[in-house]
This record gives C-alpha cells, sequence and structure tokens, in this order.
C-alpha cells in the first residue's frame, strides 16, 4: 500500500502557506475541517525548534487562580498563576487554596537541590573492570568536568554518582542547568564527556550507552524522589484552625484522620506517592508557560507531610522532589507562554527558581483545597456546579 506524506517544503517549511498546505491535505484525507486550529496569531518563522510539520494551533482554556502569597528564597509577594485546563472546578479550587493560604500568612517555600541528569553505563568483561573503571573514573572527574563543560556556558557537572551491577557501571553525571531545564544540555555535555572517557581510559570497555536508563528521563522513579532530578522544592505553612473551620468548614484533626486513612489506601494500591493531584496543578501550570508538558511524569511526584500542631493548628507541608522547569528556552519563548511567564515576573535568566517555588506552592493549595473538599463531602457538588460541560 502506497503511503500518502504530509506535505514539506524544503526551503522553508515554517510560513503561513506551508501550514495552510498541511491543513488542506489533512482536510483531503480525513473528515475533518480544519477551521479552529488555523486561527493563531503569531509568525510560523519563530517555530524552528519547536515543531515540525506545523500546521496550525490546538487552543486550550487558560485561567488565572490568585492571588498566591508566597515567602520564598526567589518568589516573593503576590502571583496571579496562569492555568490551561479544561476541567472545570480545577481552578476554582485553586482559586480556593490560594485564598486560605494567604489569608494564613503566605506558603513558605524553599528550594533544597537542583540538578539535572544524564545517565550512561559502561560495560565490561567481568565485574573486576568495572570495578578499576570505577576507581579510575574517581581520580578523573575533575578532567571529565572539564571536558563536559566545554558543551554548555551555563551547565556545570556537580558530582557522578556510581551505582554496579552485574559487569556494568552505571552513572549519574548531575549538572546545575541555570534556566534550561537542561535534557538536551545535559545529554550534549555528557555524550562529551563519555568520549573523552573512552578515548583516556587505559583499559578495554566493552561497551557503552549514552543512556543508561538511570536518569528515568520523563518516567517517574523511586531514585529521583531520593536524589532529585530538577528542583526540589519544599512548599510549608500553617493553617489556623479558627480559619479551616471558617473557610473549609473542617478541622485539623479531620484533615489528618483524612489524610492517614488515604495514605494507607495509596499503599494498598501501589501509588508511587502520597499526593492527592499534584499532576493537575503542574500540568495546568506547565501547558500554560511552555514547559515540557511529558516532564510532569517526572514533576508530579510528591511527598506530603502534615500533622496537628501542640496549639491545635495544621502544618501542612509538600515535597516537589523532581520539579523540572525553565524560564528560558523551549517553549518558553513562545508568545502566548511568554506572556503567561511574565505575568507571573518569571521569564528570562534568574527566574527558574522562582517559578519552581510559585508551581510548589500552587501544588500545595489544590492539595489542601481537594482534601478538604473530600473531608466536608463537597467534591462531587462542587464538580455537578462547576465541571459539567456536556456536548
Amino acid at each position: 500500500m502506497t503511503s500518502i506524506k504530509i506535505p514539506r517544503q524544503a526551503d522553508n517549511d515554517y510560513t503561513r502557506e506551508a501550514a495552510a498546505e498541511r491543513r488542506r491535505f489533512i482536510e483531503n484525507n480525513t473528515p475533518a475541517i480544519l477551521h479552529h486550529t488555523s486561527q493563531f496569531s503569531f509568525d510560523p518563522n519563530i517555530l524552528p525548534g519547536n515543531i515540525e510539520n506545523f500546521s496550525g494551533v490546538v487552543q486550550m482554556p487558560m485561567g488565572f487562580a490568585g492571588p498566591l502569597l508566597i515567602n520564598g528564597e526567589h518568589a516573593q509577594g503576590d502571583f496571579y498563576v496562569p492555568m490551561a485546563t479544561t476541567e472545570g472546578t480545577l481552578v476554582a479550587s485553586y482559586n480556593r487554596g490560594m485564598s486560605l493560604t494567604r489569608a494564613a500568612g503566605g506558603i513558605t517555600t524553599t528550594v533544597v537541590d537542583d540538578a539535572m541528569q544524564r545517565s550512561p553505563v559502561f560495560v565490561f568483561a567481568n565485574a573486576r573492570g568495572a570495578k578499576h573503571f570505577d576507581e579510575w573514573m574517581r581520580e578523573n572527574f575533575a578532567a571529565i568536568k572539564v571536558a563536559a563543560e566545554t558543551t554548555t556556558n551555563t551547565g556545570k557537572l556537580r558530582n557522578i554518582e556510581h551505582y554496579f551491577a552485574s559487569r556494568m557501571l552505571y552513572l549519574r553525571f548531575n549538572y546545575t542547568t541555570g534556566d534550561a531545564a537542561g535534557q538536551n544540555m545535559t545529554g550534549k555535555a555528557t555524550y562529551v564527556a563519555c568520549q573523552w572517557i573512552i578515548n583516556n581510559y587505559p583499559e578495554k570497555i566493552v561497551n557503552y550507552y549514552l543512556s543508561g536508563n538511570m536518569d528515568t528521563d520523563k518516567k517517574h522513579s523511586q531514585l529521583n524522589t531520593l536524589h532529585s532530578r530538577g528542583k526540589r522544592v519544599v512548599a510549608e505553612i500553617t493553617l489556623p484552625r479558627a480559619l479551616l473551620q471558617e473557610k473549609l468548614r473542617t478541622t485539623p484533626e479531620s484533615l489528618y484522620q483524612a489524610r492517614k486513612t488515604s495514605q494507607l489506601g495509596g499503599l494498598m494500591a501501589g501509588a508511587v506517592h502520597n499526593g492527592v493531584h499534584p499532576a493537575n496543578g503542574v500540568a495546568a501550570v506547565f501547558i500554560a508557560t511552555g514547559q515540557d508538558e511529558a516532564n510532569v511524569a517526572e514533576s508530579h511526584a510528591s511527598l506530603v507531610f502534615s500533622e496537628v500542631t501542640p496549639e491545635g493548628d495544621y502544618y501542612y507541608s509538600v515535597t516537589m522532589p523532581s520539579l523540572i522547569v525553565a524560564t528560558y528556552g523551549g517553549g518558553t519563548g513562545l508568545p502566548t507562554q511568554r506572556e503567561c511567564l511574565e505575568a507571573m515576573d518569571c521569564y528570562g535568566t534568574g527566574k527558574a527558581r522562582k517559578l519552581a517555588e510559585i508551581i510548589a506552592a500552587t501544588v500545595l493549595c489544590g492539595e489542601i483545597s481537594l482534601g478538604a473538599a473530600v473531608v466536608s463531602e463537597e467534591w462531587v457538588s462542587s464538580h455537578d456546579e462547576l465541571g459539567r460541560n456536556r456536548p
């Protein structure tokens, strides 16, 4: 069977004419009429490096939640958070959490770690060979670091983790990457470092692969939960008892009991983290701000801790161990995504940790709001009121 290829222009494939030709092709070969996807305001010439076969846009509703009050290392003050979603009640729920936490004095945020990985694996004739290589790698870290950093102005090789299995040595190269998410940056730097290693190691290497999958790129893993990938951010707050009773119609004891019970249910189900729905907030802000949406797989992981304080208030914290964000490069410079970043003063250099703190605080607001809605039995009624959109 002969396939019909999607049209492409050899000289310049990023024009309105090229996009229109592809839409006509799809309309001629499928039942679709591509009217709405053809409506966009930017010049396609800005898109090389972001997409191939550009044909139009998929428009997604976006709303702001806030003000979100943060007492952070990098994010300080009130923020209006852009959230792109098609799920009714989502923005309202996060907005409710933001109102509550603002009344409580704001959320404290702290970036406690920051690293992006690439994880090559080297194969030897036997385990003894892998051990000798391990010793050589540790002795030559400074030279490996120099080789890796020849490929980037902002990436810095911080350290290398070593893991043995059979006759293989798995390595995790950890880099700081400035305001870029850094996956491509670390891939290129690690490739050059591995070429230097292969050319300088005095013994025989049977084989090597640039990725041995221990970076678990765009996949959740327990290793990234423990060792971090991207920004590791803690968001925390103490909510006064009276405020919970007034605004959420519940008590610290009720929320804490529900959390204990739900954590047991999650353990029985084999859940990989103990958050309520962090992916909702992460995905909505990621799409609005031009992040790599596949990074939600790693970034949604959360470690929630809560307790009733001796004073009878409710301490609540969310640790995001693998929050991968960028404020420069990738999709962040596209027109609508840049506008959303600029609304939080998070576009450009020196802003990635600020964005990470805002997202972590946003996730905390959503966790508290949904958790309280379940306890107060308002979850179903709120979805019935705000979340019904039937064709």
